[in-house]
């Protein structure tokens, strides 16, 4: 299946180092090829790169690579496909507007035979059931309030309506609007959170290592979730399946408990 990338974060930073070693997974040490996406928050506005090319050889993912944008909240995905055929309207993460901003969605799993009834704005474009799910989501936001109702009541509609989702299958996923990230396990999702005082880490997919001692400052703070840790010398955090964890300002701000593996 696919793997997830989030950073949450209480000042702009770049990603490059740990999407160094995920896009690694995409032919080199995984077998995630058939796409990948990244979107990045600045401001009111998202940069989003997608390609249907591996991320080890995109060219699209070389620039990320090496161009190191900072955003306070970024969502990307490496693809195993499952369901949706390899192209550029199936890779993730997927973006929408709600309440005149945006909101960006990547999965990790399998839905079988989930179809939901979309009587809202949103419709999918591609053939993926991620994206269905995501529209699902946003459907049930958008008729429940008018505004933005707040980071902790989107949590309590995401811990309603996920188990509904997962019990279709797997339904690891990330979901931020450039505020709070909001991450479900259903299976494997693992996070840490780098501050002062800061430590050198290394990639376990690639010889890159940084020491992060000389790049920030002692007020940062970094929240990284991914599916699988991306570094050797590092203590990272499991969580729980079921588990729906919000991150804000780079920290955990809200854990709970929704439900078990379907």
């Amino acid at each position: 299946m696919c793997q997830l990338l989030g950073m949450n974060c209480n000042t702009p930073t770049d990603i490059v180092f740990s999407f160094t070693g995920f896009a690694t997974r995409a032919g080199r040490t995984g077998e995630h090829v058939d796409g990948w996406g990244i979107a990045f928050f600045e401001g009111a506005g998202v940069r989003h790169f997608v390609d249907h090319e591996p991320a080890l050889v995109s060219p699209v993912a070389d620039l990320i690579r090496r161009y190191p944008i900072k955003s306070k909240n970024v969502i990307a995905h490496i693809r195993k496909a499952t369901v949706g055929s390899v192209a550029l309207e199936n890779c993730h993460p997927f973006i929408r507007e709600l309440w005149g901003q945006y909101w960006v969605f990547a999965h990790n799993g399998d839905l079988r035979d989930y179809h939901p009834r979309l009587g809202g704005r949103y419709r999918p474009v591609g053939g993926t059931d991620s994206e269905r799910a995501f529209c699902w989501i946003l459907d049930h936001l958008a008729q429940r309030y008018d505004t933005h109702p707040g980071a902790h009541a989107i949590a309590d509609v995401l811990a309603e309506l996920a188990p509904a989702i997962a019990a279709h299958g797997t339904f690891n996923f990330m979901l931020s609007d450039g505020v709070a990230l909001y991450a479900h396990c259903s299976t494997r999702l693992h996070y840490l959170v780098r501050q002062h005082p800061f430590a050198t880490a290394s990639l376990s997919d690639d010889e890159v290592s940084v020491d992060f001692s000389q790049v920030t400052t002692q007020d940062d703070r970094v929240a990284v979730i991914v599916t699988e840790p991306l570094t050797a010398n590092e203590t990272w955090n499991g969580f729980k399946p079921g588990e729906l964890m919000m991150f804000v300002d780079g920290a955990p701000a809200l854990v709970r408990q929704v439900g078990g593996r379907a």
